[in-house]
């Protein structure tokens, strides 16, 4: 991966136009996987609005944005704030006439055994990866969506054999799970497709979050996927951008694993040490995080 992408463009395996005039919300916007995300989409003609709580984090992918040629806005508030959500999404939807998509791709946690987890770290982590993106959902529906349909995707994470070391953000991503089924079904009288995208372990700036034991555990992963390697944050965000596209459209309450096997198997089975597995690499902005560089904390 290349922190240098002069001139260059997103390699996206779909038409440039896909999104042409449609305008789609990015939580979480300012970084990592949302940033790449964001960039996808306006590649292919959409109009994003960059959400997050940090407005510089925010304007600096925004000007990657409008570098590349691509057009967005950004949106500074914080998605637990209830009030600030509603303002917020209501103003959208009044400038631009309409919301075409919505990824909740928010989201963040720390690592703690669950019996060192106070109410307030869990409460926080709750609030971020579930009630955050419940309201967003709510609130777009409410103020776009409920009259002219649209398409959300939900990030949510591999929890799906438990999240051992973080108790809390298994439960909210569970959660999400189940809050995209039921939305799934309730809005889709109203021309509302909802599925999530559950990545594994992905070579993303948010890596560079955890340090200690974790940090260290965290070039070893790979190891103990069938794919032998971690994933691309363009390998997400394809997922992500087929989920909100017309060929989905028959496609709802699903959630689309974007994890290398990660949840195959049993643990007396082994795995075969392989190469086989090629990332694709479609973010020309794309830059390995630290930790997978061998670096301190960037």
């Amino acid at each position: 991966m290349s922190d240098n992408a002069a001139h260059a463009r997103y390699d996206s395996v779909f038409r440039p136009d896909l999104f042409k005039g449609q305008v789609i919300i990015v939580t979480g916007g300012g970084s990592g996987i949302g940033r790449c995300i964001a960039h996808e989409l306006t590649a292919l003609g959409a109009y994003a609005i960059l959400v997050g709580r940090k407005q510089d984090k925010l304007d600096a992918v925004a000007k990657e944005i409008a570098d590349d040629g691509g057009a967005c806005e950004t949106a500074s508030f914080d998605i637990r704030d209830e009030e600030a959500v509603s303002e917020a999404v209501s103003a959208m939807a009044a400038r631009h006439g309409r919301i075409h998509g919505l990824v909740n791709n928010a989201g963040g946690q720390f690592p703690a055994n669950a019996e060192d987890i106070s109410k307030k770290g869990w409460d926080a982590v709750i609030a971020t990866n579930l009630t955050g993106g419940f309201l967003m959902s709510r609130e777009v529906f409410k103020a776009s969506m409920a009259e002219q349909g649209g398409a959300i995707v939900n990030i949510t994470a591999d929890m799906h054999h438990g999240m051992p070391g973080m108790a809390h953000s298994g439960a909210a991503r569970a959660g999400m799970e189940n809050l995209t089924k039921t939305l799934a079904f309730e809005w889709a009288p109203k021309g509302v497709r909802v599925n999530a995208v559950a990545p594994g372990w992905i070579a993303s700036s948010g890596m560079d979050t955890y340090g200690g034991a974790f940090r260290a555990m965290i070039p070893l992963l790979k190891q103990n996927l069938p794919a032998q390697r971690m994933g691309s944050e363009a390998e997400v965000s394809a997922a992500v951008t087929y989920l909100l596209s017309p060929g989905a459209a028959f496609i709802t309450g699903v959630q689309l694993q974007v994890d290398g096997g990660a949840p195959l198997g049993e643990r007396h089975y082994p795995l075969t040490e392989h190469d086989k597995s090629e990332v694709f690499n479609g973010f020309h902005r794309a830059v390995d995080p630290a930790v997978l560089r061998g670096e301190g904390a960037e």
